[in-house]
């Protein structure tokens, strides 16, 4: 059982939930997630992990309500209980000083970039974070951004914040004008597919996090299933992050749409 001390909704629909789980808090490293399950016989979700506070003994899950088992867990309030929160699992981001690096978040995404970005940042790279959503509303964690980067780019579909765009423009703004050493993805799979092929057109190398597509997160169900470099990989156990220009994002597409009528 873990403990929620903080609740904070981002929008109507992403929630922020800052749980005790100490252990988790020290071992935990850009990258991993954690598997949660709400009450007993629930269905298990992994969850990335936003931040982690080892004096508190804290780390921060931010949930996107899109179903029966996020909207159980969104449901609940401060000094309420996760019935089991397992990890840190999948295996760490690679964390170096390559020069500069451009962050792509796409909508909820952005969570799982945040992580990221303060390592790189803590490693020594001029860290320009790339921001998208549809609007305003839905653009989150950009304080926290702007607190661990060099520049912040907000791109929205309506122009209500920043720049009127997909997150593409924003990420080629920044090509265009100087050099790119690196570019990390995170966001829905179409998202990654198109800075991915961005990013090869000027051969920068490109590192996309496919944890969209995780269900039981050890391995054991084979849902997460992608082709890496014509090699099939699991995204749980041998990512969740891979060379973005070595994925096949069509199969990847087309295997999440499997079961969208039933859904």
């Amino acid at each position: 059982m873990n403990k929620i001390v903080k609740k904070e909704y981002y929008s109507d629909k992403v929630v922020m939930f800052e749980i005790e789980a100490s252990l988790i808090a020290r071992a935990r490293k850009a990258g991993h997630f954690v598997m949660v399950r709400q009450g007993e016989g629930g269905e298990r979700i992994p969850l990335t992990i936003a931040t982690a506070d080892k004096d508190r003994g804290t780390i921060t899950l931010v949930i996107q309500n899109v179903g029966k088992t996020s909207a159980k867990i969104c449901a609940l309030n401060e000094g309420d209980y996760i019935t089991n929160v397992v990890g840190p699992l999948g295996k760490a981001t690679h964390i170096e000083n390559v020069g500069t690096v451009v962050c792509a978040g796409g909508g909820v995404g952005v969570a799982p970039l945040f992580p990221i970005v303060e390592a790189l940042k803590k490693a020594g790279n001029r860290v320009i974070t790339v921001l998208a959503a549809r609007n305003k509303d839905l653009v989150i964690l950009e304080e926290q951004m702007r607190a661990h980067s060099d520049e912040v780019i907000i791109m929205t579909d309506d122009g209500s914040s920043g720049n009127k765009g997909l997150v593409t423009n924003g990420v080629e703004e920044v090509i265009l004008r100087e050099k790119v050493d690196m570019c990390v993805a995170i966001g829905p799979a179409v998202m990654m597919k198109f800075v991915s092929l961005l990013t090869k057109k000027y051969d920068i190398p490109t590192v996309a996090s496919l944890n969209t597509i995780m269900v039981d997160g050890t391995g054991m169900c084979g849902a997460c299933r992608v082709s890496v470099g014509g090699k099939t990989k699991f995204v749980c156990v041998d990512g969740p992050e891979f060379d973005a220009h070595q994925v096949d994002f069509d199969e990847m597409l087309m295997r999440l749409s499997s079961y969208k009528d039933q859904e």
